[in-house]
C-alpha cells in the first residue's frame, strides 16, 4: 500500500518559533487517539481509517502499521510487557503484541461504539467505556470478560482507573461521573452531575484531583476526596474532546471542538497557553510528550501534530490547508463537491487506495459490490447482489447506507437532492473511469 511507504515530514516551512514542531504523517484519516509510553520515546495514533500507527517520537521513521479494526479507532493505550490496547467503533478492543504489530486477543461483547479502553495500573484488567451503556472489565491474561458495570443512563465515553485499580471512574452522556468498586462491581456513588454529556476525564490522585470536560463545554476539576470544585476551566468553546495530564502531573491540556488547546498549570489553575491548534475542525486527541514541554494532538487532519509548548503560538496548526471537503460552491463542480464532502475521507478515486476507511473507487461501475482484491469487506458487502451502477449509486445516497446495505461499514449518510445525486455520479464516472 503507497501509504506504508510515507516517511515522517516537516513539508511546510515552519515560521520564527516553531522549532521543535513535527507532524506524524501517514494516516488516511483524521487522528481519533493519542497515548505516549511511560518513557516519552514512542506514540501510538488512532485513526479513522481503521489503523494504529506506532511511532518514535524523537526520529522522523516510518510508523509500524498495526491493522486489526473493521471501522474507525477510537482509543489506544501502551501497556507493559510490550503490549497496547486499542478500541473502535466495531465494538471491539483489541490488545497488541507492538514488537509484531500481531492481534494477541479480541475482546468482544459491546453492542455498541467503544469510546474509551484503560488498562489498570498493575496491567491485568482492561476497563472499556461504550455506547452501549456498559463498562466492561477484562482479563488481560485470557482475554475474558470479567464484569460488566451498567449504572449510566445512555452512552459511556471514558474511564480512568484509581486506588491503584480497586476503583474507577466512568464518564457518560447522562452527565455523570460515577466511582466503582472494582473487586464488589458496584457503583459507590456520583461523583459530578453535569446538565451536559461528559465526554473524558484525566485523573491526578497524588494531587488528589479530577478533571472533567463535557458537551457544553463545560471543564471543571474536583477534589477526589470531598467532591468540591477546584477550578473552573470553561472557556465557552464546545464540546470538550480531549483531555490530557503531563508526566508528574504539574499540567493538563485541554482540547475543544473549535480547534483550540488549552495548558493549565495545576499547581494553582491558571492557563499557561491558550492557542489555537486547528485551522479547521476539532481537536479529539491529546497527549504529553515524556518531558511535559510538548504536546501532540489529533484531529481533522490526517497527521498528528507535537507543538513544543514554548512557542506554540506561533506554530503551524492542524488542517491549515483546508481538507478538501472544506469547500464552498463555486470553489469546484457540483459533483466533485459532493464527493469531496460525502465520499474522500473514506475513499480515493485512483488505482492506490491509499490508507482509508474504504476501498478506491476506481473502475466502480460495472463492479459488484465487495469484490474489490486487498480489501477487508464486511459480511454484509461481501454477500451482496449490488453491481455498481448509476441507479444503484442514487439509490444509494437516495434512502441511505442503512437501508441499501444494511450492517456494511458505510456511514448513515444522504444526499437529499436528485439534482447533487446527478452531479455525483457523472463525477464518478468520468473520475473513476479505468480507461
Amino acid at each position: 500500500m503507497g501509504a506504508r511507504a510515507l516517511i515522517l515530514s516537516l513539508a511546510m516551512a515552519l515560521p520564527a518559533g516553531a522549532e521543535g514542531f513535527r507532524t506524524f504523517d501517514g494516516h488516511g484519516g483524521p487522528v481519533m487517539g493519542l497515548a505516549v509510553s511511560a518513557d516519552g520515546s514512542r506514540a501510538l495514533t488512532a485513526s479513522f481509517d481503521y489503523s494504529v500507527g506506532l511511532w518514535d517520537v524523537a526520529r522522523q521513521t516510518p510508523p509500524r502499521w498495526l491493522e486489526g479494526h473493521n471501522a474507525a479507532v477510537n482509543s489506544v493505550a501502551f501497556m507493559a510487557g510490550g503490549r497496547a490496547v486499542s478500541a473502535g467503533d466495531d465494538f471491539d478492543v483489541l490488545i497488541w503484541d507492538l514488537a509484531t504489530a500481531r492481534v494477541l486477543a479480541r475482546l468482544t461483547g459491546h453492542a455498541g461504539k467503544v469510546m474509551s479502553a484503560r488498562p489498570s495500573p498493575d496491567g491485568t484488567l482492561i476497563a472499556s467505556a461504550s455506547w452501549d451503556g456498559t463498562i466492561r472489565l477484562w482479563d488481560v491474561a485470557s482475554g475474558t470478560e470479567r464484569a460488566v458495570l451498567r449504572g449510566h443512563d445512555g452512552p459511556v465515553n471514558d474511564v480512568a482507573w484509581a486506588a491503584g485499580g480497586t476503583r474507577l471512574y466512568s464518564a457518560g452522556y447522562d452527565g455523570t461521573v460515577v466511582l466503582w468498586d472494582v473487586a464488589e462491581r458496584a457503583a459507590l456513588r456520583r461523583v459530578a452531575s453535569h446538565a451536559f454529556g461528559v465526554n473524558v476525564l484525566a485523573i491526578d490522585e497524588s494531587a488528589g484531583w479530577l478533571a472533567y470536560g463535557a458537551l457544553d463545554g463545560g471543564t471543571r476539576v474536583i477534589d477526589l476526596d470531598t467532591g468540591a470544585e477546584l477550578a473552573d476551566l470553561t472557556a465557552e468553546r464546545r464540546p470538550i474532546l480531549a483531555l490530557a495530564r503531563a508526566p508528574g502531573g504539574r499540567r493538563i491540556a485541554v482540547g475543544d471542538g473549535q480547534g483550540y488547546i488549552m495548558v493549565v498549570d495545576t499547581s494553582d489553575w491558571t492557563i499557561e497557553r491558550d492557542f489555537r491548534a486547528a485551522a479547521n475542525g476539532p481537536v479529539w486527541a491529546l497527549a504529553f510528550t515524556g518531558d511535559g514541554a510538548a504536546v501532540i494532538a489529533g484531529g481533522i487532519a490526517d497527521q498528528a501534530y507535537l507543538w513544543p509548548l514554548d512557542g506554540a503560538d506561533n506554530a503551524p496548526r492542524m488542517a491549515e490547508i483546508r481538507r478538501r471537503f472544506h469547500t464552498a460552491p463555486g470553489e469546484v463542480s457540483n459533483g466533485e463537491r459532493q464527493f469531496l464532502r460525502k465520499c474522500s475521507v473514506c475513499h480515493t478515486l485512483g488505482p492506490d487506495g491509499g490508507r482509508r476507511a474504504g476501498p478506491s473507487l476506481y473502475g466502480l461501475f460495472g463492479r459488484p459490490a465487495g469484490t474489490l482484491p486487498g480489501y477487508s469487506y464486511s459480511p454484509a458487502l461481501e454477500n451482496s447482489d449490488i453491481i455498481w451502477s448509476s441507479s444503484t449509486i442514487d439509490k444509494l445516497f437516495e434512502i441511505g447506507p442503512d437501508h441499501v446495505t444494511p450492517g456494511s461499514k458505510m456511514p448513515m449518510q444522504k444526499i437529499v437532492s436528485p439534482a447533487d445525486r446527478a452531479d455525483l455520479i457523472a463525477f464518478l464516472k468520468r473520475e473513476t473511469a479505468t480507461e
